[in-house]
């Protein structure tokens, strides 16, 4: 047989220059995928050994071979593997080159989109041609376990390719890039550089199972200097727990995570069955500075059969999880031709729920047998967890049970909704909560008065999410949450009820007056004026209806670019106070007047500043304010 030139057809060159200028997006991936294809003809190899004894093949020294010659300007990647024959080539490099179709154009392009076509994964050719990104001419030499005659496969990735046979091939395949010329601009850096090789295998091919060996630079041919093995192939996560020290498991963390700490935990993860994969994830102990912002990037990598995937896979974890770092390996994942971009299958939905349950799962061990460590997690990322509250309600109850929050129960100890029902009063309905800036502003709040005074639990949320989780929640064990800020409250006893009663209507009675006066002259800023039961020392309090936003959240929604109409809120005020006493009052003898009438514009501005607000006019809020004090000298 002769050397034999076969012509692309027309849609092959679309398919290939798609291929090298567009498929992907790092032209470093060139490597992983040659040793990746190295590393599946070892594989091979060696599972054929083991069904037929008769095969004459030498599987002592399986390995993979990089070899570098700067002045030709070539990379080669050797293995000692399977082969392949000379309709082989034909037929697996022809993955492009023999099936240039508008067929196979077709299934590439749905093969981003949709979750089938796992016949493109790991197909010899796909990964083969990426190797054009950064050679010139490509020439492919090899030869079939068992066989006597080789096959050399040669082309510039243009118009045609040749095929020949080859007498003298030794077993296996090695594939020669010419490389192009270096074009930082363009990110092609110069791959024939040993520091780069050394560089692109120790990130994406380190736990490849078989040695990947490349000659120091400057040794000859002579011998003397053996070839040194650039990648570890201790894959942690294979391996049983007891063969592995927790000093191995924090040496991966540190190297993965880029973190100088050991981490707080450590999870492992083995699912056997139709689909296999392992993880081997690490909780860091501390929350990383950027964890909140936008283009955080987050720590999961995702292996293939200890092939390096992607680096920072969104798609194996919630974004609640995001802190989390690790690895996660498949023994076989639906992945488009680049490897880089995950399909939506059933496989990573599976996963993604798996590894979200057990890493919950793994706080609450925390939480339950070890409350100082639990005590760390939850201050470096209580906050980010609680987004889980929202958007994940399958999980709602799990991150609910291992979730903690401060309390007037006790001045430093966070409480659990579960202990805080343990300790709920007899005739206690809800669970009361109130949002705030700080722990300090919730517990001066004029709201908590009577809460206070009754000795009822409040939990003191400080979080700007849990403006929104405690609505998505509503209710835990079936009590509401509800905002002491927001509704109105009857806390006295049951059996108090027919005297308060009797008391309450006189009272409202006497102030009938007052509040729709007050109403009428506020009803810019509030929509009504009432009396209240949860003031004791204040004059007065704003609160929102039950079902209405809190400024809060309305502030949060404007930052979002979503606008929501700002909801007037209600005026409350303590009919126990001297000040409103004074006001009801003056109110009864001289009726409407100027002067009352910027007292209780002032006894507005008051409850604002109470809530951590801000008067709507502040200057004419200190303005009336200071000729008050100068003529009460």
């Amino acid at each position: 047989m002769s050397t034999q030139t076969f012509e692309f057809q027309v849609e092959a060159r679309q398919l290939l220059q798609l291929m090298i200028h567009s498929v992907y997006s790092n032209k470093d991936v060139f490597l992983r995928e040659l040793i990746s294809n190295a590393s599946d003809a070892l594989d091979k190899l060696r599972l054929e050994k083991l069904r037929d004894d008769a095969l004459d093949v030498d599987v002592s020294d399986l390995h993979i071979e990089l070899d570098i010659d700067k002045e030709a300007r070539t990379l080669t990647v050797r293995d000692n593997g399977i082969g392949m024959s000379y309709e082989e080539v034909g037929q697996l490099i022809g993955t492009i080159a023999n099936s240039g179709t508008a067929e196979f154009l077709r299934e590439l392009r749905e093969s981003k989109d949709t979750a089938g076509e796992e016949g493109l994964i790991g197909q010899f050719g796909v990964g083969f041609y990426s190797g054009f990104m950064v050679a010139d001419e490509a020439t492919l030499v090899t030869r079939r376990a068992g066989e006597s005659q080789g096959t050399r496969w040669t082309s510039r990735g243009e118009g045609t390719y040749t095929l020949e046979p080859v007498e003298d091939a030794p077993q296996g395949t090695s594939v020669t890039l010419h490389l192009k010329p270096a074009d930082p601009e363009n990110q092609l850096h110069d791959y024939a550089s040993p520091w780069k090789i050394r560089e692109i295998v120790k990130r994406y091919s380190d736990f490849i199972t078989w040695p990947i060996r490349m000659k120091p630079e400057g040794a000859g041919d002579d011998g003397e200097q053996k070839p040194e093995t650039l990648n570890s192939m201790k894959a942690l996560w294979a391996r049983p727990r007891d063969q592995v020290s927790d000093a191995e498991y924090h040496e991966l963390y540190k190297h993965i995570g880029h973190d100088w700490r050991d981490p707080l935990e450590t999870v492992r993860l083995q699912a056997e069955g139709t689909f296999e994969y392992q993880a081997l994830l690490f909780i860091p102990e501390h929350a990383p500075h950027d964890l909140f912002t936008r283009d955080f990037r987050r720590g999961v990598q995702l292996y293939v059969k200890r092939v390096f995937i992607m680096d920072d896979c969104e798609a194996l974890l919630p974004p609640y999880l995001r802190f989390v770092k690790g690895v996660v390996d498949a023994a076989d994942l639906s992945l488009n031709v680049s490897r880089e971009i995950l399909q939506q299958d059933r496989h990573i939905e599976m996963m993604r729920r798996r590894l979200t349950k057990k890493v919950i799962s793994t706080v609450k061990d925390l939480m339950g047998e070890e409350s100082e460590r639990y005590a760390t997690f939850w201050r470096e990322f209580g906050t980010v967890l609680k987004e889980g509250l929202v958007t994940d309600a399958e999980n709602r109850e799990a991150l609910l049970a291992v979730a903690s929050f401060a309390s007037t129960h006790h001045e430093s100890e966070p409480t659990t909704l579960k202990q805080y029902v343990e300790r709920m009063k007899d005739g206690q309905e809800d669970i009361y909560y109130l949002t705030g800036e700080s722990r300090q502003a919730i517990e001066n709040s004029p709201h908590m008065e009577a809460f206070r005074d009754r000795g009822i639990e409040v939990l003191l949320l400080t979080d700007a999410v849990d403006e929104v989780w405690v609505d998505a929640v509503g209710e835990y064990e079936g009590k509401k949450l509800r905002s002491v800020a927001k509704g109105e409250f009857d806390l006295d006893p049951k059996d108090e009820e027919a005297g308060a009663d009797e008391e309450r209507e006189k009272r409202n009675e006497a102030y009938a007056g007052l509040l729709e006066w007050m109403g009428k002259r506020l009803e810019d800023d509030i929509k009504e004026v009432r009396l209240s039961s949860r003031l004791t020392v204040s004059p007065a309090c704003i609160v929102s209806d039950a079902h209405d936003l809190t400024p809060a959240l309305e502030n949060m929604y404007r930052a979002m670019g979503q606008e929501v109409p700002r909801a007037k809120r209600i005026l409350e005020l303590n009919p126990g106070h001297a000040l409103v006493k004074g006001l009801n009052e003056a109110y009864a003898q001289r009726g409407d007047g100027s002067e009352l009438a910027e007292t209780a514009e002032l006894l507005y501005g008051l409850a604002v500043l109470a809530e951590g607000g801000q008067p709507k006019e502040p200057a004419r809020f200190v303005k009336l304010m200071a000729e008050r004090l100068e003529k009460a000298l």
